[in-house]
């Protein structure tokens, strides 16, 4: 009888290995979030610092759900902070209409929130109809043309709530007719008056919610054959999966959580407008998301919480604070695609690795206890 080694099998270690990863993520949001408290608590942390706060966890959102398109799926978007204003306003107008029913609560938040990530994800499935059937450099112009539609329209909307209802308007506030109310969207002064709702500590549970649900599409079913069609279309394609359909998936999933964080975002001020959604926020998001690592959940997390703070921690020295940003950036993206480096911290974490228990074949053991 021929020899045979038994050793772990491979599918069970991928699954340890997995969930060790995943509960490494978690512990880093957990523990920043236990150190940012104790810091805030204490007096420790600046006023400027303690802002950032609810910025740093929508960002981290808003990153975590575009590497699901870029890195996960392998599709270049340029207009992701258009989903995140959908959200954004959205979420300020239900919070002022479902507030009126159940009361400016914690409940209001959390439907507003659900809707702004519903109504992100209609958006995300209008455009994604024909943007998924582009590739390359086509669909990048086209997200990148819906992210300035979406901000153009916000710029000529105007929303108000009376007793009667809303009512909407792409003329100016007059025209809205409304009989005393509030007005709630006035164009290109965005919304004010917002009542803020936003805590770090909500801001910690929407990561979380938002890494869980990224992690377990990923590990999914539907996440590999998302990744296939990221690696090899034509293969996909020949073995029966739906190319557009997985391509709309996590295009429309990543809508969701960039409408959720953007209702995050907008209920932490008192006043957003418009032009805060811009191009330049999508490439920052996208920014966090190179930087982090192409498909690196964990990565997303620790980039963009580190790069929204760091020009917060280099006020101090104004006149150079973003020149000194500008190089870190360029020296995390020298080292993080340096061979030599990547291979060097390869050889190290080889060096930590346990070998793999091998058992000695049955037929030795047998033999052994034969004589």
């Amino acid at each position: 009888m021929a020899d045979k080694t038994t050793s772990t099998p491979a599918a069970p270690r991928r699954m340890s290995k997995r969930l060790v990863s995943n509960l490494v993520t978690y512990g880093i949001i957990v523990g920043f979030f236990a150190i940012m408290t104790v810091l805030d608590a204490t007096g420790i942390l600046t006023n400027s610092l303690s802002g950032q706060l609810v910025p740093i966890c929508a960002y981290v959102c808003m990153a975590v759900s575009l590497n699901l398109v870029v890195g996960i799926s392998g599709e270049l978007s340029l207009g992701h902070a258009g989903f995140m204003s959908v959200g954004a306003f959205s979420g300020v107008v239900a919070f002022s209409v479902v507030g009126g029913a159940v009361g400016n609560g914690l409940l209001a938040y959390v439907i507003a929130m659900l809707i702004a990530a519903v109504l992100a994800a209609v958006a995300g499935f209008l455009i994604g109809i024909p943007v998924m059937r582009l590739r390359g450099d086509y669909l990048a112009i086209v997200t990148l043309a819906f992210g300035e539609i979406i901000k153009n329209i916000l710029n000529n909307l105007y929303v108000g709530l009376d007793a009667s209802g809303l009512h909407f308007s792409l003329t100016d506030a007059k025209s809205l007719g409304m009989q005393g109310g509030s007005l709630l969207i006035n164009g290109p002064q965005g919304a004010a008056g917002i009542t803020k709702m936003s805590t770090f500590a909500i801001g910690i549970v929407l990561v979380l919610i938002t890494v869980t649900i990224v992690l377990n599409l990923v590990n999914s079913r539907t996440g590999r054959a998302i990744m296939s069609v990221r690696d090899n279309r034509i293969a996909a394609e020949s073995v029966g999966i739906n190319v557009t359909k997985y391509r709309m998936v996590a295009f429309v999933v990543a809508a969701a959580l960039a409408g959720a964080a953007g209702c995050f975002y907008a209920m932490g001020y008192s006043s957003i407008v418009p032009k805060k959604f811009d191009f330049n926020t999508s490439i920052l998001v996208l920014v966090f998301v190179v930087l982090g690592g192409m498909g690196n959940v964990r990565g997303s997390v620790i980039s963009a919480a580190i790069l929204t703070v760091l020009p917060e921690m280099l006020r101090a020295i104004a006149d150079w604070r973003m020149l000194i940003y500008a190089v870190v950036l360029i020296l995390v993206m020298i080292v993080s695609n340096n061979p030599t480096l990547r291979q060097f911290v390869e050889t190290l974490k080889g060096k930590f690795k346990r070998p793999a228990k091998i058992e000695e074949p049955a037929s030795e053991k047998g033999g052994e206890a034969d004589e």
